[in-house]
């Protein structure tokens, strides 16, 4: 008799628990679509339904979250994509200049360099994909939590203007192309005004997908690749020589600042924000670690190739401007500019003639590295801003930062090949000051474990890392010194220069003493408001 009532009671108190577990379960949902609809408002680099889904051959339960998937061509198709957008800064009118100004005045000397500077550049480059993969996140969020307010707000302000002077370079890039295609009929500022559309196509490809805006770089880089190859194959170089250049290390005191040229041109502080924001184009969970070794498999297979066809094809530009012009009269005075004008001279006409070849591989490198800048000031804004804004609206904003000082440059400008090379020559030196701001920040948090998990990069490649950026500091930190030695003649504008630099210093020395990297010694000799501990 008694057994039945505890029975029953033992039923009713199962029934409520369901109960309560059926309610916890709702509520938990409406938990999770509320945060989800909070995570929405937040600034995040791809929403979910933009995200591509990386199909499995095998099915997810029969995967260990912590085993690496085997190797499989068809997911590499699917990761290939962000690197190849990466590598445009590698190709940008501004490196191309760098290319043939190396190739008339040193020849084919510092082919070695371009090759060693374009590997310290992918080194850089994994590390920034590794940051983005690894936590779900891309650089300017992770410097929006990492760093002090004002901290923040300098960071952010020295990417917007790398990358307003970068983008200064690429617009006007492709204005000179357009000028050369048109044969002198658009002015530089018309081609500005056409170059600044752009970015409605940009917001036009976007809305159709990834893949497609990844397709229309693949076509652009091939265009690249093909006008530049076409011109190597008609100016001949000498293969003996370009092997030489490639393997043997040689530098003279005369060709030091191309030198420093070539590798200053490598780092791009935009684009080491970019990289970081694209790698998460890929539906990649970070809680799971095969997942994400997986991915930075797959993303340094193709950032490495990507890179790869970037260095074949500055390579290019390299040896045919060192084959016609080195040794020549005309070798210190080639520019951006002119070059077409040069390369007609000197190679003639033909079935295509070498100046619209030239032309149409300036257009591809211009527009290409325009729509990436774009990008990058998305990316850029929103995560150190945290802004709220529809993409469409942040690229418009971010476009005109950078096209409006420029349309006033392209009229200042027009009618003077001379101001426009000293007007690159300051552009240089703004990239040349950025990039401890983007490299300080992002070797800081690849080293964190709290922030990287398992994923944090070990003492010996940290060495490396750091050595690397240290010697990019260094070189450009020389381009600074010579080119405000040969600039600075005024006392007021030498005082202006002198007060800026030591706030400069000071504000990396601030950078490297919040990543640790500083011996623990040196804290006795740092200000009390350095710290070692990132607090």
């Amino acid at each position: 008799m008694s057994a039945q009532p505890r029975e029953d009671e033992f039923k009713d108190n199962e029934k409520d628990e369901e109960a309560n577990r059926l309610l916890t379960t709702q509520s938990q949902s409406v938990l999770s679509s509320s945060s989800s609809s909070d995570d929405d408002e937040e600034e995040v680099a791809y929403e979910a339904r933009e995200k591509i889904l990386i199909v499995d051959l095998d099915s997810a339960d029969a995967v260990d979250s912590t085993t690496v998937p085997p190797f499989s061509w068809k997911k590499l198709w699917l990761f290939t994509g962000p690197g190849f957008l990466m590598s445009i800064a590698f190709l940008d009118p501004g490196n191309l200049e760098g290319d043939l100004q190396a190739g008339a005045i040193a020849g084919y000397s510092l082919l070695w360099l371009l090759m060693w500077a374009t590997i310290m550049g992918l080194l850089i480059q994994l590390l920034s994909a590794r940051v983005g993969v690894a936590t779900g996140r891309h650089l300017a969020e992770l410097c929006r939590e990492e760093y002090p307010n004002w901290a923040r707000l300098v960071l952010w302000f020295m990417a917007e203007v790398a990358l307003i002077g970068a983008d200064i370079q690429e617009v006007i890039g492709s204005a000179v192309a357009i000028q050369i295609l048109s044969h002198g009929v658009l002015p530089l500022w018309a081609g500005v005004i056409i170059t600044a559309s752009d970015c409605f196509l940009f917001l036009f490809l976007e809305n159709y997908g990834v893949r497609k805006l990844e397709a229309v770089f693949a076509i652009l880089i091939a265009t690249m690749g093909l006008s530049f190859a076409w011109m190597f194959g008609d100016t001949k170089p000498d293969g003996k020589e370009l092997l030489m250049g490639i393997l043997v290390p040689r530098l003279s005191s005369k060709t030091i600042r191309q030198a420093v040229g070539v590798v200053g041109c490598v780092i791009m502080p935009h684009n080491v924000f970019l990289h970081s924001a694209l790698v998460q184009s890929r539906n990649i969970d970070p809680q799971k670690k095969g997942r994400v070794q997986e991915a930075l498999n797959y993303y340094s297979i193709e950032s490495s190739v990507a890179l790869l066809i970037s260095f074949m094809i500055n390579l290019f530009v390299t040896t045919v401007f060192a084959k016609g012009f080195y040794g020549s009269k005309q070798a210190n005075s080639i520019g951006l500019v002119n070059a077409g004008q040069y390369l007609e001279e000197k190679y003639g006409g033909g079935l295509l003639p070498i100046l619209y070849i030239w032309g149409i591989g300036l257009l591809a490198a211009g527009q290409s590295s325009t729509i990436t800048g774009t990008y990058a000031g998305q990316f850029i804004m929103g995560g150190f801003l945290n802004l709220r804004l529809k993409k469409w609206l942040r690229a418009l904003i971010t476009r005109s930062f950078a096209i409006v000082p420029t349309i006033i440059v392209a009229v200042i400008f027009n009618t003077s090949e001379a101001s426009l090379d000293v007007l690159n020559e300051w552009l240089n030196v703004l990239q040349s000051i950025q990039i401890p701001f983007a490299l300080i920040p992002l070797l800081t948090l690849v080293s964190k474990e709290q922030i990287m998990g398992t994923f944090r990069i070990g003492p010996v490649l940290k060495r490396v890392a750091w050595t690397v950026a240290a010697l990019v500091m260094v070189i450009n930190g020389y381009l600074l010194l010579d080119f405000f030695i040969s600039e600075v003649n005024d006392l007021l504008f030498g005082f202006v220069v002198c007060t800026g630099t030591a706030a400069y210093v000071s504000f990396v020395v601030y950078l490297i003493s919040h990543s640790g990297a500083l011996p623990s010694s040196w804290g006795a000799i740092l200000p009390k408001g350095f710290s070692f501990t990132g607090n």
